[in-house]
This record gives C-alpha cells, structure tokens and sequence, in this order.
C-alpha cells in the first residue's frame, strides 16, 4: 500500500488508477523512482550506440510509417523528431478537460519509466515536473484511431515539452513556451527516437478510460444504495438476496451486491412491517439486482483489471532492449483496452437502463402504491414526472453510444496500419456514458428517498443515516413547495460527488 499522503512513486510497474485520480485530479505529486531513471539511461545507452555504430534502425535513423526506408544521418533524424510532432497535432473537436491531459502525461511517463523507450532521462523528468508545477498542454478529444499509439493527442501532449503548442497554467490558456517559463522549466531538444517515443503509446485511451471506469464503480456504488432504498420504498423482499441463492451461482459481482444488499436492509422495519404479506416475487428490477449490478460490476472490474496492467506496460514501438536489439512490434495497438472499454460501456448502460426502470415504477402510483409523481396533490403538483423523462433521454442516448467502437475499423497510413483499434472513440464514448448515467443516479436517489419518506415504518439503520445524510443537502418536494427539478438534481449529484452516502453507510 502506499502512503496516500507522500508523492505518487512512477516506476513503470505499480501505477494504479486510484493513484492516477489522485494525481489527476487531486494534484498529488509525483516522483520518478531512482530505480526507473536507472533503467531509462541503461535504454538510451543502446540508442546511443546505435547511432554511434551507424545502424539503420527505424525510428533511430530512418523515417517512419511507410518512409520506414529512407535513411537520415543525425541532424535530419533529430529534426524528424521535432517535426514528427507538428505533424501529428491533428487532433479536433473538444478539448481534453485538465483530468485527462494529466492522467495521460503520467501514464506516459510510466511507460516510459520501464526503459524500454530509448528516450533521455530529463525528457522523463521534465513531464514529470509539468504535471508537478501545473503545466497543462491542451489536447483534443478527437483524432486517434487507437493504434500506432495515440499519436494525435500525445503530440499535442508532447509539443509543449519542447516549447511549443499550447497549455494551460494556472487557469489561463498560453503558448508552451509561456507556460514552462512561467512555471520556471525549461524546454528540451528532442534527439533521436524521443519524438517517436512520445507519441507512439496508449496513453490517452488508458487515461480516459481509467477515469471513466473509476466514476463508473463510484456510480454502481450509488446505484445500488438507491435502488436498495428502492426496494424498501416499494415494500419489496429481501428473500431474493439470499446468500445460500448467491453460492449456487458463485458469480462474484453477484454475491458482492447481494451482501451489500442485506447489509443495508438489516433490521429494518420496513421489511419487518411486510415480513408474512403472501407476495414472493418482486420485479425483476428489485429481484434481480445481485444478477444485473453484479455482472455490471464483474464487467468494470475486468476494465479496470485491463487498464492497470496496460498502464504499467511498454507500449510504444521500436522497443530498446538491454542486449542491444530494437525491436519493432506492435504494442502500440489498442485492441486490450477497445474490447475492455466497449464491455465497459455495455455495463454503464445497463447500470443506467436498471435505474430508470427503477424511477418509473415509483412514480407509477398503481405498481408502487405511492402517491403518482411521488407528490401528495399532484393534479397541481406533476412531481418528479418529467424527471422520468430526463432519465429515459440519457438512456436512449446511452443505447446508442453503446455499440461497440472496437468492432470498426478503418485503414490508415497507406494501409501499412490496415486494421485499428478505435480504442480511443472507445474511451470518449464511456466517459459521455458514465456522465450520463450519473445523472440517471442522481435521479433515482431523488426519487427513492421522496418515496421512502412516504412509509411510515423505518428502513434498516444504515439506509437511515444514509437518508439523513441525503436530506441534509436535497429538500423533500411537498406538493406546495416549488423548485425548478434541475436545481434538484443538481444537488443530488453533487451529494454523489462528496461521496457522503456511502460514507454513512460506513463503505458498505
């Protein structure tokens, strides 16, 4: 475990995602380990050698993609490098928030920190310092095809380490010049090799990806808090979650859920009241929790497994070995992560889809037994009736951001790079999901804490603190109250932000 207070340690071995929100967005600082710069020089050494020995090497001495054959004696090579990245920018569309840009730049400096990149020790360090001090680069959202390495949005990434591009700084967009000068660093002037080790990796589909499954778990947690809250609402059983029914089907997403389940429904009175009422089976959207936010959650555990091990891997091309040999391969191709997003994004919209299923039958007056809408008077009051329909907006559009970007491919590069990833297509549309499906939450705990507050009987102790944590923040709707739903909403999700409702229920 690591010291959640000291620096975040880049050895190109044990980068985490928690670890990469912590520096992301948290501004935890990092460090490049003394064993890793160690492994960084003993790579350049070979390429030095190389180039000391006159071998045509590609990459090292020659150009690249299908100019692969034409040789360039030194100057022109470093020039390539420089010039590879103006080039390569050619990235459109939305501009990368903050979070990902430094989450991309770590994960870079840790695939390079496992020394088989080639590249100088202080370019290494000179990433690391800009994340440290806060200089941003802005890179676009769109532009990579998820193989031959993220080469759009990393050169954007890579243009301010040599003073050019731009960046952010304390708030205020600048030329990269600008920004390393006002952040006191230094530009560097890439040699051989480096422009194609900065650009070549994985590192915008690792980054992105690694936020959006990490907000996807935070999501689930919340998920399945409201729709146990839910469950109490509608005066379901708890019979369904049954452990002895979880080990006759061992799926360990399901059993998860079903304990988390019956935890937060313990000695609760709600349930007591209904114990012997004859009714057996409840909707498959209260019965079946365990199976569907258990698979959802066997699914983001598998991404995130994925992501990690991708973080920690060298992912550029040619790779330098400490025997001496360069070696061109193919690790810059982002299929492992466009099947891991794209199953990931397949759970977020179930997660979703789950949810307002969920807040229609609550506000149904004849399937839940509540007042319709969820409001006392609603013929003057609609309640959180169109709250419904925001729900099922973001649910449609999450049906059609789910098809699977990795099933697509599109040739590039005079069809030398005649099959691609889409892994990056793949990440931007789960981060747009798991936004979306957010707000499907935050909809739901509004909806089932309203129609919780209409039994009479107490729920267990913890979906009570849980509760009084939630009205803390969000107001009951009376039926001669008025507030606009979006500000409702709003202060839902940020109660979800906080993370004070799972703290109440003790991380349950």
């Amino acid at each position: 475990m690591r010291d959640d207070s000291g620096p975040v340690v880049i050895d190109g071995e044990s980068l985490g995602i928690e670890e990469t929100v912590a520096v992301a967005r948290e501004g935890r600082q990092a460090v490049l380990s003394p064993d890793a710069a160690g492994r960084i020089e003993e790579s350049r050494r070979v390429v030095e050698a190389i180039i000391e020995s006159g071998q045509e090497v590609y990459g090292v001495r020659t150009g690249l993609g299908e100019l692969e054959h034409v040789v360039l004696d030194s100057d022109r090579a470093r020039e390539l490098q420089r010039r590879m990245l103006f080039s390569h920018a050619a990235g459109v569309g939305p501009i990368l928030p903050e979070e990902g840009v430094r989450a991309m730049m770590l994960h870079r400096a840790n695939a390079l920190a496992k020394g088989y990149s080639g590249v100088r020790v202080e370019v290494v360090e000179l990433l690391v310092s800009m994340l440290n001090k806060g200089v941003t680069p802005v890179v676009h959202t769109r532009g990579s095809v998820g193989a031959s390495g993220d080469l759009s949005p990393l050169a954007e990434m890579a243009l301010v380490l040599i003073g050019e591009g731009e960046a952010v700084y304390r708030g205020e967009r600048m030329p990269g010049g600008e920004a390393l000068k006002a952040a006191g660093l230094e530009p560097v002037a890439l040699r051989e090799k480096e422009g194609l080790a900065l650009v070549n990796g994985t590192q915008y589909m690792t980054a992105v990806g690694s936020l959006a499954v990490y907000d996807a778990i935070t999501v689930l947690h919340h998920a399945v808090l409201a729709s146990t809250v839910s469950l109490e609402a509608l005066k379901g059983t708890n019979r369904a979650f049954d452990s002895r029914i979880m080990e006759a089907r061992p799926h360990p997403g399901q059993r998860r859920i079903a304990e988390v389940i019956r935890r937060l429904t313990k000695d609760s009175g709600i349930m007591e009241s209904h114990r012997n009422c004859g009714r057996h089976q409840d909707a498959y959207t209260l019965r079946c929790m365990p199976q569907i936010y258990g698979a959802c959650l066997d699914a983001l555990e598998h991404a995130k497994t994925v992501l990690e091990r991708e973080i920690n891997s060298a992912t550029d091309n040619p790779l330098v070995f400490p025997d001496g040999e360069v070696i061109s391969g193919g690790n810059f191709h982002g299929e492992p992560l466009a099947l891991a997003l794209d199953y990931a994004a397949l759970a977020t919209a179930e997660i979703g889809n789950l949810q307002e299923r969920t807040i229609f039958r609550l506000l149904d007056g004849k399937l839940s037994g509540l007042p319709p809408f969820l409001v006392k008077e609603s013929g003057m009051n609609s309640g959180f009736m169109i709250a419904q329909y925001t729900a099922a907006a973001l649910v449609n559009e999450n049906k059609g951001l789910a098809h699977p970007a990795s099933v697509d491919s599109i040739p590039t590069s005079a069809n030398q790079e005649d099959h691609v990833s889409m892994g990056a297509t793949a990440a931007n549309k789960l981060k747009t999901m798991v936004e979306n499906t957010a707000q499907i939450t935050a909809i739901h705990l509004l909806t089932a804490f309203q129609a919780l507050d209409f039994i009479e009987e107490q729920p267990g102790p913890l979906l009570q603190k849980a509760r009084e944590a939630f009205r803390e923040k969000v107001p009951f709707l009376a039926s001669d109250e008025q507030h606009t739903m979006n500000t409702l909403i709003q202060k839902a999700r940020e109660v979800m932000e906080t993370g004070e409702l799972i703290r109440a229920v003790g991380g349950v």
